[in-house]
């Protein structure tokens, strides 16, 4: 059977490597993961070029092809092409003119704020074009059934979590950080209510204490909903609901820009739902 047969769009290798993420050695999930969070640049660059992005060996890009079923690197790049016909391609000519962030030099201040402005335009390209907006709205859905939401982010992602309490007590949603003080974020997470949700916020290199809130939560028959990069998270099978967010890379710091982004339209959607509900009463 050819790989056409087995594996024939993005959205065929997305449930792929959802499937078999547990049978994929470290190397080949970190490969996985890379192409998953930056279809585009696989859909345009070298075999090589993506091996340096992703900091593997070229022959680990090319066991992966293999692995899920391709003949070579260059059938696998196709399903990516592919994905860039219709609305995608203006974002890939967007992108291909782009200079590339991942080469700026760190020693000159001018460079860094330019890497940094371009990597925030490029993931911000790359989620007006990703967000499914009935997925959007389906995640305030389940936060505005919620009476408390308890949020846990940490490291990288903390200043999201942070804002993300501020913004939805600034609407009147009662939120809470799970900020872990004292090594006691199982006690944090069992002061939660029946009704209330936890909103798990991590990424690519997944915080293994935020992740563990989520297995904790779930545990406890609480909802879930998580912001991650991909589908291949492990807080993703632990969620009811989750939305996806690639935060660019500049050397080893991530863009929070696409992340607040995403936090501040769903505060200011839920907001204007409650403001709404409370007029009707």
């Amino acid at each position: 059977m050819t790989a056409p047969d087995l594996i024939r769009d993005y959205e065929g290798l997305r449930a792929a490597l959802v499937a078999r993420q547990s049978r994929l050695s470290r190397r080949l999930q970190q490969v996985a993961r890379f192409f998953l969070n930056h279809p585009e640049e696989v859909a345009i660059n070298t075999l090589v070029r993506l091996a340096t992005l992703a900091q593997v060996p070229p022959p680990t890009i090319t066991r992966f092809a293999k692995e899920m079923g391709f003949q070579g690197f260059a059938d696998l790049q196709t399903v990516f092409r592919e994905r860039l016909l219709g609305p995608r391609l203006p974002y890939a000519q967007a992108l291909a003119a782009q200079t590339d962030v991942q080469d700026a030099d760190l020693s000159d201040p001018g460079r860094v704020f330019t890497g940094f402005a371009q990597a925030a335009v490029n993931s911000l390209l790359r989620l007006e074009q990703s967000i499914v907006p009935a997925d959007l709205a389906a995640f305030i859905d389940a936060l505005a059934a919620t009476e408390v939401v308890h949020v846990a982010a940490a490291r990288g992602a903390f200043g999201i979590g942070a804002y993300a309490v501020y913004g939805l007590s600034s609407i009147g949603k009662r939120a809470h950080l799970i900020d872990n003080l004292g090594a006691m974020r199982a006690a944090q997470v069992a002061a939660a209510g029946p009704k209330d949700a936890i909103l798990v916020i991590t990424f690519d290199d997944y915080t293994p204490e935020t992740v563990e809130v989520a297995q904790i939560a779930r545990e406890r028959g609480l909802r879930v909903l998580a912001i991650t990069d991909n589908a291949l998270s492990p807080v993703v099978p632990l969620s009811d609901r989750a939305l996806f967010v690639t935060e660019a890379r500049l050397g080893h710091f991530r863009s929070q820009v696409p992340a607040m982004v995403v936090c501040q339209s769903i505060i200011v959607s839920l907001g204007r739902r409650m403001a709404l509900a409370n007029e009707m009463k």
